[in-house]
């Protein structure tokens, strides 16, 4: 393939598309490269946005980075061509962590996914606000389900009572982040004030939502202080629908895998009008992540908790810009 066809492809508004992904605190972990003459995007790790205290392993970061390879397929595929993927394809490269070459004509090879994903990368945000508690038909479920095991991961749908145990344990975990002054001072750097955002983006305020007036939704406190009384409570649903994302192991493979899985999962979830919201707290304390498990002593793992409903949109958070991401990579790799 020679680099003047790869023109065709509108590079930015692919990586448009792909910095469209959500990730942990917004962060944006990542950058691209691509280079023309073999058709092929670059997709990297950017560890200086990565969470230290919050993330030490970098497995929310490759879980962001998933994601927003997921959204990048999707708008390779939206152009007209077909995406190969290979993960962490150079062992002596770490911060490689995928490759999307530019394969031929879509019409020529089966789609991977739904026509209608990249117009939902646009339309899909976080929503932290209330919920109808109108449930999800079992098609929908079914459909979800199915885009998750595709990219290599399983959706699960627990009954009231372990959601219940599930939303227990997030709570437990929201406990701690709220008395470990390491993880609120890095989890607050990433709120925008009353100031702009930089080029460091994060989240603004009002994205953020209000909290849960009965106390049973643990969602998020990013700045250590959303108290009751400095913050607009409201009454949340009473039955939440929580889906659990699971891989089989837990490799970086497999976390770049769970990315790919939630954001197919999200974005047909956004197709179908349903909403969603994370719930990573539990997932951030190694001991509480292995209760997450809907069998102990099984080598399943929990990867992320998935609120969805039918409710308002939440607020757009900013993004970089793609030329942004581009440069950030070294010209000289």
């Amino acid at each position: 393939m020679h680099s003047t066809s790869l023109d065709a492809v509108f590079p930015e508004t692919c990586v448009s598309a792909a910095v469209a992904a959500p990730s942990i605190h917004n962060t944006q972990p990542w950058c691209f490269r691509l280079d023309p003459g073999s058709a092929t995007f670059q997709v990297r790790a950017a560890p200086e946005r990565g969470l230290r205290h919050t993330d030490p392993t970098g497995r929310a970061l490759h879980l962001s980075v998933g994601a927003c390879l997921l959204n990048l397929r999707v708008a390779i595929a939206h152009s007209g061509w077909s995406p190969v993927r290979r993960l962490l394809p150079s062992p002596e490269d770490p911060g490689l962590l995928a490759i999307v070459r530019l394969a031929g004509s879509v019409a020529r090879r089966p789609t991977e996914h739904r026509a209608d994903l990249y117009e939902a990368i646009w339309r899909r945000h976080s929503s932290r606000l209330p919920f109808s508690g109108r449930p999800l038909p079992p098609y929908l479920r079914n459909e979800l389900c199915e885009a998750a095991r595709v990219e290599g991961a399983r959706l699960w749908f627990p009954d009231a009572v372990e959601t219940e145990r599930l939303l227990r344990l997030t709570a437990e975990a929201e406990g701690r982040n709220r008395i470990a002054t390491d993880r609120a001072t890095e989890s607050s750097r990433w709120v925008h004030r009353d100031r702009e955002p930089g080029p460091d983006v994060g989240m603004p305020r009002e994205a953020l939502g209000p909290q849960d007036a009965r106390e049973h939704l643990p969602l998020r406190d990013f700045t250590a202080q959303r108290h009751a009384e400095r913050l607009v409570a409201r009454p949340f649903e009473a039955t939440p629908t929580v889906a659990v994302l699971i891989t089989e192991h837990d490799r970086r493979t497999d976390w770049l895998r769970a990315g790919q899985a939630l954001q197919h999962v999200w974005l047909l979830a956004t197709a179908h009008g349903l909403r969603a919201s994370l719930l990573h707290q539990a997932l951030e304390w190694q001991d509480l992540r292995s209760s997450l498990s809907p069998t102990p002593g099984r080598t399943d793992h929990v990867q992320m908790l998935i609120r969805l409903g039918y409710g308002p949109e939440g607020a757009a958070s900013p993004r970089r810009t793609p030329r942004m991401a581009l440069d950030d990579v070294p010209a000289s790799r």
